[in-house]
């Protein structure tokens, strides 16, 4: 997951003998796009197209959705420009720039500061930096904690948040398998979908994206992967991966297995309740099986052997002199993590909503705490009320996405009784918010009498400030005022010792760069990383799993299951068989090093053309939280022969198809 800023020209050239040039990483970078909502995408033609996976613009299609539309299911084709719909509130984001702020971050945080002062000072010169940047280039301009600590980076992204959906496949084309299937190979998914930029209303004309390739990725070919990994833990202590072993994902794995037998007994009601949680359901059951393979890798003896052995290693390799000051950080993160440990459950509860979870809370809460923060100078708000990150915040606040009244009940009790049961009934705080009611009184009695899902009443209350959300007296808002002091106080606990952890890790990465240098790549952060692999299959319990699959599996999978859900067939891909050349390959592995945040993701060739798309990886991979490996571990792609062959044979969508392939002279 290396920076685009710092790649591995060395390990290519010494594994691969590829010579990686700035003009190669510009046009990547700049063909490379984030989407805001989780996931990645790229350009793939001059005209705007975006191409990332159903999954990732599950989130736009869903909010589409009605009664009467069931656009996840059914998919959707734009058979002209004036058909292609707007999203409601997608943001494109496309890394203009990158430039070192490290000097200017670390040099405002003086060694006599508290924990509290330090943080303070912290957050006051990246709010600083991110809108003298914003206010000079107009770009969205983000402060990026590097190395745990160890480096600020600036990144700038061009923003586009005229969006619109142009083809989506059926979802059981693109998520064929299901949820037994998600996370294994083989695989066969046409998990994929187009949007296209618009600039003032026309379609944005695009100077970097990424030719096709025509004959798509080939076994033991050297691919890259330019995506936007979320987050990893690879640089995380020995305490902070016990805490996440004991504390962190047990928690969470309890969480989600409850919240997926509630919305499983709620979408299983009608199909009308299946549609509105489909999205949500999705999320939640992808996640499970992700945290359970991490929880699985932390309990691995081997991994946990390794990585004392790296840890040994790299301890060997500091010069002396700087191994006090290493062993100290690493007991001063011990520390920190112990406290974050004792308050981290209010904190989730709380700051993190797992007590209140509906977006009509979420949007409650946002109105309260923006008439507060506003009034604040720049640098002394909470984060996702700085200056620079308005217009993102704006976009969501005032999203027109249908709030059903009877699903946000549903979670909102839930998550109430949750509460409950995690601080007891007898807690003070627990006996407040809940007002002498049950869980299912009370949010019936929040959701009914709330007007927070009236997006003008929002726009009336954002413009009038903490006066005009005091005075509107609206119950979800007071709910949210009830609970800020307790959020805010934990929040200030938590957001301190990160900031001791930081320090602390910043003293282990000086450490580290004397070691190793610049050989190194940071944690994941969201931002734009480039990883490289090989084609390649590989070989578990005593079983050869080749590189690729092709149309042909995917109708012998069919017949394995005698098409019964989840392996069946939507009828288009029955009636057009005997149309495809079921030689094509589908979908294949690489060894490409991805995490969630990936899916997306452009698999390019050494020239700079689209050979596949991430989507997935397989059980293997799931342990690359923590360590990479490419024994068995493999990151899962559409093949780009597949995807054209299905727009021509399966959906008759030729246009699409030839504009993907009309190349940049």
């Amino acid at each position: 997951m290396w920076l685009f800023n710092n790649p591995p020209r060395k390990q290519l050239k010494d594994k691969y003998g590829f010579e990686v040039t700035d003009a190669w990483l510009d046009h990547v970078q700049k063909s490379s796009v984030r989407f805001n909502s989780g996931g990645s995408g790229e350009f793939v033609s001059e005209d705007g197209l975006v191409m990332s996976n159903h999954h990732v613009g599950a989130d736009a299609l869903q909010k589409f959705g009605d009664k009467d539309h069931n656009y996840i299911r059914d998919g959707f084709r734009a058979k002209t420009r004036g058909e292609e719909k707007r999203c409601l509130d997608l943001e494109l984001n496309v890394l203009m720039s990158i430039e070192d702020v490290t000097a200017r971050v670390n040099a405002a945080v003086k060694p006599e500061m508290t924990p509290a002062g330090a943080f303070a000072a912290r957050r006051s010169v990246m709010a600083a930096i991110e809108k003298e940047s914003t206010d000079k280039t107009g770009l969205r301009s983000d402060v990026v904690t590097l190395y745990q600590g160890g480096q600020y980076h600036l990144y700038c992204f061009k923003k586009y948040t005229d969006v619109r959906l142009v083809f989506a496949p059926e979802q059981q084309a693109a998520f064929y398998g299901g949820d037994p299937d998600n996370f294994e190979y083989p695989r066969f998914d046409l998990d994929i979908c187009f949007f296209r930029a618009y600039e003032n209303g026309q379609p944005a004309k695009i100077q970097h994206h990424l030719n096709w390739s025509k004959a798509g990725a080939a076994e033991n070919e050297l691919v890259f992967v330019s995506g936007h990994p979320g987050r990893t833990s690879r640089e995380f202590t020995a305490a902070e991966l016990d805490y996440m072993r004991d504390n962190q994902l047990p928690y969470t794995l309890a969480r989600l297995n409850r919240l997926e037998v509630l919305l499983l007994s709620y979408s299983g009601r009608s199909d009308e309740n299946a549609r509105k949680s489909r999205e949500d359901l999705f999320g939640i059951q992808n996640s499970r099986k992700a945290y359970d393979g991490r929880i699985a890798g932390l309990l691995d003896p081997e991994l946990t052997s390794d990585r004392a052995a790296a840890a040994r290693k790299l301890g060997d390799m500091m010069p002396p002199e700087m191994r006090p000051a290493a062993q100290k950080a690493e007991r001063t993160i011990a520390a920190a993590q112990a406290v974050m440990a004792e308050h981290a459950l209010r904190y989730r509860l709380l700051e993190t909503s797992h007590g209140f979870m509906s977006t009509s809370f979420g949007i409650a809460r946002t109105l309260l705490r923006a008439g507060d923060e506003r009034a604040k100078p720049n640098g002394e708000r909470l984060r996702e009320f700085r200056d620079s990150a308005r217009e993102s915040m704006e976009l969501q606040l005032f999203s027109e996405e249908p709030l059903y009244a009877d699903y946000e009940i549903l979670k909102l009790a839930d998550s109430l009784a949750f509460l409950e049961i995690k601080l007891g009934a007898e807690d003070a705080l627990v006996k407040s918010v809940l007002a002498g009611k049950s869980p299912r009184e009370r949010a019936a009695e929040l959701i009914n009498g709330a007007k927070v899902r009236d997006v003008a009443f929002r726009k009336k209350m954002y413009g009038g400030g903490s006066v005009a959300v005091t005075a509107a007296h609206d119950p979800l808002i007071e709910l949210a005022r009830l609970i800020d002091g307790p959020s805010r106080e934990v929040r200030k606990i938590i957001e301190e010792q990160d900031e001791v952890k930081q320090q602390a890790h910043a003293q282990l990465s000086k450490a580290k760069f004397a070691a190793l240098g610049t050989s190194v790549y940071p944690d994941a952060t969201f931002t734009l990383r480039l990883a490289y692999g090989a084609v390649k299959g590989y070989e578990t319990g005593g079983q050869k799993i080749p590189f690729e699959t092709t149309f042909a599996g995917l109708y012998e999978r069919a017949g394995e299951h005698h098409n019964k859900p989840p392996f069946d067939l939507p009828p288009r891909w029955v009636e057009r068989k005997s149309r495809l050349n079921l030689a094509t390959p589908f979908n294949f592995v690489c060894t490409a090093d991805i995490i969630g945040g990936n899916s997306g993701s452009p698999v390019v060739n050494k020239d700079a053309e689209l050979v596949g798309i991430i989507f997935d990886g397989n059980l293997e991979s799931l342990v690359f939280d923590f360590v990479y490996t490419e024994k068995v571990a493999r990151a899962v792609s559409v093949h780009s022969s597949a995807i054209v062959e299905a727009l021509r044979k399966v959906y008759d969508a030729n246009e699409l198809a030839d504009e993907l392939t009309r190349r940049k002279k």
